[in-house]
């Protein structure tokens, strides 16, 4: 859960407002997904090469980023380096940020965006209400034709979603992802790294998160969100550890914190040392991306300048960050 409150994306241009050029498909969907094509025969880009690169993502979410990038390049004056990986947030009804999109990758990032569906619910999408909203939405993506990795109704095991436990089934939440994911590949969108992101398990506590996976077929990346807080495990293993052991019973797919921090105060150093720590040791996480939010906690590097120099510290590990065109 990240103690934040609703994070509202901005600067987004209603699909209706949008003009897209694109050339109807007819790709079945049991081709090779990356052998679709869109608009004059360009081929669409191949994202395997960004699943399990050989270097970890370093990412951050910052307000209004990747639509703007100057909170982007003030972060990396503050950290030393350059995010190769920038989350944000969309609700239902936005329009595909392809500007926000095409400036993360000009600077050498991928994004990642949050979709969260306001307004509607998981089963109203997997009977089709939103039907043209989403092949609209995957039209301007495969247009873009630039990497991008969605990851829908995030944090569906936790209880304070509009889309969560206490509202969604696990079966209508698996069927409305497959739903969606099935419409980007009936228009030629696989340039899409599909993003399945839970809340971490509490520690000291056991959820099956099984129900919930769409599966294998329909996941690139698992997503975790969770945060360092003065109340749990100090250690990455005590914060991470249980929901690790828990993915791995269904699901050997490569993971990203797609959403993680530490809280300010005494324990921000030791968290972010924790942090990097966790993830330079586990091969199965390929980065995360830091929530720079102030929000019903102040998850800012610079709340803490302790915390800031540590992470500036441990972010000159040349592990961390890649220009990701070039990988191959």
């Amino acid at each position: 859960m990240r103690l934040k409150g609703v994070v509202a994306a901005t600067l987004l241009v209603p699909l209706n407002l949008l003009a897209f050029s694109v050339t109807a498909c007819t790709q079945d969907l049991t081709a090779d997904r990356f052998r679709a094509e869109a608009g004059a025969g360009i081929p669409i880009h191949d994202v395997r090469p960004l699943l399990h690169p050989s270097k970890k993502y370093f990412g951050v979410s910052r307000p209004k980023a990747p639509h703007s990038m100057e909170p982007v390049h003030d972060w990396a004056r503050t950290v030393g380096k350059q995010p190769n990986l920038i989350h944000y947030f969309a609700g239902w009804g936005d329009g595909f940020d392809a500007s926000g999109t095409r400036n993360a990758w000009n600077s050498g990032a991928v994004t990642v965006v949050s979709w969260e569906p306001h307004g509607t619910t998981p089963t109203r999408i997997a009977n089709g209400a939103s039907d043209r909203y989403v092949r609209e939405y995957a039209k301007a993506v495969r247009t873009l034709n630039i990497p991008i990795a969605i990851s829908f109704a995030d944090e569906m095991n936790g209880d304070w979603e509009q889309w969560g436990s206490t509202e969604t089934t696990p079966q209508e939440y698996v069927r409305a992802w497959r739903h969606i994911h099935d419409l980007f590949a009936k228009v030629g969108a696989t340039n899409v790294i599909w993003t399945w992101s839970p809340n971490i398990v509490q520690p000291g506590t056991h959820k099956d998160l099984s129900p919930y996976y769409p599966g294998d077929t329909y996941v690139d990346w698992v997503g975790l969100v969770g945060y360092f807080t003065d109340w749990d495990p100090h250690s990455f293993n005590g914060l991470f550890g249980a929901t690790m052991t828990e993915i791995d019973r269904f699901s050997r797919k490569p993971r990203l914190l797609v959403e993680t921090a530490a809280m300010p105060g005494r324990h921000r150093a030791e968290h972010v040392r924790a942090l990097f720590s966790g993830i330079h040791s586990s091969s199965d996480i390929v980065g995360f991306a830091w929530f720079d939010y102030k929000a019903r906690a102040d998850w800012r590097l610079t709340a803490s300048p302790e915390g800031t120099a540590e992470f500036r510290r441990q972010a000159e590990n040349d592990l961390y960050g890649f220009d990701v065109r070039k990988v191959r």
